[in-house]
């Protein structure tokens, strides 16, 4: 089941919420929860679509906690879809949770960055390498890792044994021709040089990925099998050699196993759930060795049960490249869930083998999956503590903030202000806003300066920004909140409006924002050379201890437009410099861009082809070519 495949809507627009649940059909699917500006806010599945929805707003659900019930207040409308079983239905679910990414699931905090070990088997000779990325074809990824340093070490380890290359490029070596360090100190057969033929080469990599999934008694026998092949050859060098190896996985194993052998392979996953908080923890035991112990914080807004958090974990989790053992270790919570066969067969779907949910009662494996729960419980409270220190953090700041600067309140909402430019082209500005002493990243705007192109004026460009600032503040309070066109950032007053730059900049700002400072907003600004802060009506600068939390705050407010405003002007800088007559064009993206250019060799002869030069151009459109030649002609 794909996501792309199309959502069936069940009744006609504008029909109530009521007589769409009514609609919903009573047979097995997903169904997609939208809000009132049609974002899909929750994403779900069931064995019978109907009844589950029904059991959303049903009272018991819905006062069992406030996560559900802020949930359910947003649903404007509902989509479905119908599969054949519960287990598609999973694995469709899975589809649309990573396209859409909706508020309500179960997400993994930070999935973005979560790091991989990659394998470029699509090269002729395969490089091992860290990466976070995990969408090129033809390669193998293995992950995620929650602990980047543990990556590196395992690589270090790996590089030690197997001996593959470090050089970037498809292709191994350098310009020189010679071997590089990295074959003198043993770490690579040198490949580049033909000291190491392609298929002996391929052996080391296969033994890689052997290691990666676990297969770590098959290694060791095949490296003491290799070091006595050539000790009784008498190749006493490459004994040696392959005993180090040998030494350097024992010592590895060594300090991981936590069990016999006999125990086997399997994970063991333990879920800890406190409101809108959850982590997952698993235990990666491979020949009763644990070769991995991954903790992962998720976040839970519809507060829902230990048992719906680590089925959503799971399928993430595994969905993700990562290699499914035959035996999944769980709770006893996952174990009596109605949707566990349902999971287990579309976890087995995804490993082309059976995969055995179990909840283990005694031994090793409950042993295992204890520490794991402890784990679990230990990484929550450690965030509860780190994050309750954060927010004394921001509230001692907000506080030493309104009183430096003499506020009747502490400034909750902060907006900062910034120009960036270059010989006065591609003037921008950037709005950050600070909320309760953290980003507000969604509230985050973009300016294109107008009245100063080509001419740099950073007092024009900073009076500029902020009078319209305010004139959208004002435009927004005649629009209503239910309003396509309604604007939350905007209609937001601040408390604190933070110009980057000195009494020159402040003073260009205090005209657009009179209607601000009527209404009480406080306007500074925070000149960068001795982090000077000019306040209106005061000649004299406010200057701060540079260890005060206020400052500190003031100054990550004002690098972060600083950050924001440039990062969009080099963004536009880039695209002028890389721009074409083609660009602009109705219809036409990078591949029938490139498609004009093969035909006609150049955007002039595109701009001067006929209309039914135009429409010839192989693989592209006839409509096009005519909506092309249309737009040129208007366009003189």
């Amino acid at each position: 089941m794909a996501a792309t495949d199309e959502l069936t809507d069940t009744v006609e627009p504008g029909a109530s919420l009521a007589e769409q649940r009514r609609a919903l059909p009573d047979q097995p699917g997903v169904y997609l929860f939208r809000d009132a500006r049609s974002r899909v806010i929750y994403v779900g599945k069931a064995k019978s679509v109907r009844k589950r929805v029904a059991s959303h707003f049903s009272k018991a659900q819905v006062s069992s906690s406030p996560g559900h019930a802020e949930m359910v207040a947003l649903v404007e409308h509902i989509e479905c879809v119908v599969v054949a079983t519960e287990a598609d239905a999973l694995l469709a679910e899975q589809s649309f949770i990573k396209q859409y990414r909706p508020r309500f699931n179960i997400r993994l905090r930070d999935d973005k960055s979560y790091p991989f070990i990659a394998i470029s088997l699509d090269e002729p000779y395969p490089r091992v390498y860290f990466t976070r990325e995990r969408h090129r074809q033809g390669r193998a990824y293995f992950g995620p890792y929650s602990n980047a340093k543990r990556v590196r070490s395992t690589l270090e380890v790996l590089a030690k044994v197997f001996m593959f290359r470090s050089c970037t490029g498809p292709e191994p070596g350098r310009r020189s021709g010679s071997p590089c360090l990295d074959y003198y100190i043993k770490r690579c057969g040198a490949p580049c040089v033909d000291y190491v033929s392609r298929e002996e080469y391929r052996e080391s990599i296969d033994g890689v990925i052997d290691f990666l999934n676990g297969r770590f008694s098959a290694i060791e026998r095949d490296l003491e099998a290799r070091m006595r092949a050539a000790a009784a050859q008498e190749e006493f060098e490459q004994a040696t050699l392959e005993r180090n190896r040998l030494q350097a996985v024992r010592s590895l194993l060594e300090r991981r196993r936590v069990t016999s052998e006999s125990v086997g392979t399997f994970d063991a996953i333990a879920v800890a759930v406190d409101g809108r908080d959850a982590n997952a923890q698993v235990f990666q035991v491979r020949d009763g060795v644990l070769s991995d112990r991954q903790s992962f914080y998720l976040s839970n807004e519809a507060e829902r049960e230990l048992a719906e958090v680590g089925e959503e974990f799971m399928l993430q989790y595994y969905g993700a490249g990562t290699s499914i053992p035959a035996l999944l270790v769980v709770q006893q919570e996952m174990v009596s869930d109605p949707s566990r066969p349902a999971l287990a067969e579309a976890l087995s779907s995804r490993r082309d083998g059976p995969v055995e949910l179990r909840a283990a009662e005694r031994g090793e494996k409950r042993r295992i999956l204890e520490l794991a729960r402890r784990n679990a419980l230990l990484a929550l409270d450690q965030e509860r503590l780190r994050s309750e220190r954060r927010r004394e953090s921001r509230v001692q700041a907000l506080e030493g903030l309104q009183q430096a600067l003499g506020l009747d309140a502490p400034p909750i909402r902060i907006e900062c202000f910034d120009i960036s430019n270059l010989g006065g082209t591609h003037t921008v500005a950037s709005m950050v806003v600070f909320e309760g002493g953290a980003p507000k990243k969604s509230d985050y705007r973009r300016f294109k300066i107008r009245s100063t192109e080509g001419a740099p004026d950073d007092f024009a460009s900073m009076a500029e920004v902020l009078e319209r600032r305010f004139a959208q503040w004002e435009r927004q309070a005649d629009i209503s909140p239910h309003d396509p066109a309604y604007d939350q950032s905007f209609a937001s007053l601040p408390n604190l409006v933070v110009i980057d730059g000195g009494k020159g900049q402040l003073a260009a700002g205090l005209g657009p924002l009179g209607g601000f400072r009527d209404r009480g907003v406080a306007v500074v600004s925070l000149a960068k050379r001795i982090e000077e802060v000019f306040q209106p009506g005061r000649s004299a600068p406010l200057v701060l201890d540079h260890s005060t939390p206020e400052l500190q705050l003031l100054q990550r407010v004002r690098d972060e437009a600083h950050r924001f405003a440039i990062t969009h002007h080099r963004t536009r800088r880039d695209k002028a410099m890389t721009g074409s007559l083609l660009d602009g064009l109705p219809g036409i993206g990078p591949s029938r861009k490139r498609a004009l250019l093969t035909h006609f060799g150049s955007p002039e002869a595109v701009v001067a082809a006929s209309g039914e030069e135009l429409q010839a151009v192989p693989g592209l459109p006839a409509k096009i070519g005519r909506d092309i030649h249309a737009y040129l002609h208007r366009a003189g």
